[in-house]
């Protein structure tokens, strides 16, 4: 058996430890649940979103409309679902309808590091005319509390796994499903959904 000096033992182990830190530092943090007993007592309208230009945006003020809620970014190979999110916004706002994009870089950092630089993205690239919050967390131990609470009603399962995913709020602040990347917004499948949803009575 090979006997290492004293001194490289303690190198290694130095190397070790640090190693473990280091890990422990670049380890994202656990996301905070919100209690089921919790969430289940509130609506989206109790939650408030800060706008990409820095003023108060209170969910309180699409009280009464559909909402769809969407988790942005900028660089992401679902990113020409801008266009169909203003689609939507464009076809449905007159009846009680809105987007909110959320821009996020929780998935590989897909996002603008500024709201200035998303804000310019956006209007420059799709012209969009829905609000945008700014850039926010919607996974993980930072998430913004809407993001918290949509996770604990649906299930983390529904949760976001990348960009571009959909939440779908009623007119009573409730959330009606949520629809994963892949589905475009403009989609048959969708559509139906928000059609359906604003259609609906706003139950009391």
């Amino acid at each position: 058996m090979r006997r290492w000096p004293l001194i490289v033992l303690l190198a290694l182990g130095a190397v070790v430890v640090a190693g473990a830190v280091v890990y422990q530092v670049k380890k994202p943090a656990a996301a905070v649940p919100m209690a089921a007993a919790e969430a289940a007592g509130k609506s989206a309208w109790d939650f408030n979103l800060t706008a990409i230009d820095g003023q108060a945006l209170p969910m309180r003020k699409f009280q009464g409309e559909v909402v769809l809620l969407v988790n942005t970014a900028s660089f992401c190979g679902f990113t020409p679902q801008y266009d169909g999110l203003q689609a939507m916004q464009t076809t449905y706002a007159a009846r009680g309808f809105t987007v909110i994009g959320v821009p996020s870089g929780n998935f590989l950092d897909q996002e603008y590091g500024t709201n200035k630089d998303i804000s310019t993205f956006c209007k420059a690239k799709f012209g969009i005319q829905f609000p945008l919050a700014e850039r926010s967390d919607v996974v993980g131990g930072n998430a913004i509390p809407i993001y918290r609470w949509a996770a604990a009603r649906l299930g983390p399962e529904n949760a976001p796994q990348w960009n571009f995913h959909k939440y779908l709020i009623g007119r009573d602040g409730q959330l009606i499903g949520a629809w994963g990347s892949k589905v475009e917004p403009m989609s048959p499948e969708l559509r139906g959904a928000v059609e359906k949803a604003i259609s609906a009575p706003v139950r009391s």
